[in-house]
């Protein structure tokens, strides 16, 4: 597995790596992982192959392997079967050259919309449109030279049709959520003491605290609310590089003692939030799966995410939650309505959270890699 992320950053790409990766392991698979090396001083995992790199400066915890390496080497002497880049930048071109050089098949897993992160990470001289045109040239190559391209929902997939209609094949695979970490009954009890939450409405929100996540928005939202409803509360999990920003700006709002920052939150402690919470919420338009709603769900927790893309496609409308425009005053009616009926939408989520199984999902990977390293055999048979 090839990664433009790695651990000890955390976001979504790593956790559905760290998620697929153990999955594998338990089916008796090998799993190798690829990756940029930590800053100076971060930890190193065992068993990581590491690309020397340096940092991005315009997203903390990025990484950009610039430097000559023998990874294809070491890939030939771990004797691969198939190469899968969760990457789309600099490691899934180091991917595609090793497939090339090994002749392995590349498998892309399509997680992350690059292009509309552009206007907030562009370091070129370019205007932000012309740097979308370029990147999108690029990835149609990428996705039209690997051998299966993984899509995490329906709607991504429609998008990547749309811009590379000629790629060798795309499914929808998406990460399924560990029901044995994520599960009803949990006690949130503990968190809500810790926050003075006892008897408050608890609007949750779980992710990387960065631009792209319309966080904005959200914060809008809860200020309308909490002017309507005094127990109204919301609680922001997570680091990233806009985190100061939103806490001045929320702080400039008059909410800092409405509004909880957690910071980041290790794994094992996040089931516990997620248990202390009424609704999550989820604003960003970036999101190509949604996991943390798939965790909300399966903790019983409605959903209210924002009616676009992979986010739209993961709530039912009044079944597991409540979807809203770009607006802050249509994100508090979303939520009000979520409040309301949370027991039902709850249970509903449950449900809807159970169709989504780590076990099965893996299995349809494993399906995918028996067909793309057949399919790249054929091709280069017929080549020779």
């Amino acid at each position: 597995m090839f990664t433009d992320t790695y651990l000890p950053s955390r976001d979504g790409v790593v956790t559905s790596i760290l998620l697929t990766k153990k999955e594998l392991e338990k089916l008796g698979h090998e799993v190798f992982v690829f990756a940029p090396e930590p800053a100076a001083g971060g930890k190193r995992e065992p068993g990581v192959y590491y690309f020397r790199s340096v940092g991005f400066k315009r997203y903390e915890g990025y990484r950009i392997p610039l430097f000559p390496t023998n990874k294809c080497e070491i890939l030939k002497e771990l004797e691969v079967d198939v190469i899968h880049t969760h990457g789309l930048l600099f490691m899934a071109l180091r991917s595609m050259f090793a497939g090339r050089a090994l002749k392995k098949p590349v498998v892309v897993t399509f997680h992350t919309m690059v292009t509309d992160a552009a206007k907030y990470y562009n370091f070129t001289p370019f205007p932000d449109i012309m740097v979308q045109r370029l990147m999108w040239i690029y990835l149609k190559r990428v996705l039209q030279r690997s051998e299966v391209v993984i899509a995490p929902t329906e709607a991504i997939k429609k998008e990547l049709l749309a811009s590379a209609p000629r790629m060798r094949r795309i499914e929808v695979v998406p990460t399924g959520v560990d029901s044995t970490r994520f599960r009803p009954g949990l006690d949130g009890t503990r968190v809500r003491e810790k926050y003075g939450l006892i008897d408050k409405k608890v609007i949750l929100h779980v992710g990387r605290i960065a631009w792209e996540k319309n966080l904005d928005l959200v914060l809008k939202g809860f200020d309308l609310l909490a002017k309507k409803h005094g127990d109204a509360r919301l609680m922001i999990v997570g680091a990233g590089p806009a985190k100061e920003h939103y806490e001045k700006m929320s702080e400039a709002m008059g909410l800092k003692k409405l509004v909880t920052f957690t910071g980041f939150l290790p794994d094992d402690q996040l089931p516990e939030y997620y248990a202390a919470c009424d609704v999550l919420t989820l604003a960003s338009k970036f999101e190509t799966q949604g996991l943390v709603g798939l965790e909300a769900m399966a903790m019983g927790k409605p959903v209210v995410g924002i009616n676009y893309r992979a986010v739209a496609e993961l709530i039912e409308e009044g079944i597991n939650g409540y979807r809203f425009e770009e607006d802050p005053s249509s994100w508090m009616k979303a939520i009000e309505l979520a409040l309301a009926n949370s027991k039902e939408l709850g249970q509903n989520a449950i449900e809807s959270a159970s169709k989504f199984s780590l076990a099965d999902e893996t299995k349809r990977l494993v399906e995918l890699y028996g067909f793309a390293i057949k399919a790249k055999a054929d091709r280069v048979g017929r080549k020779d």
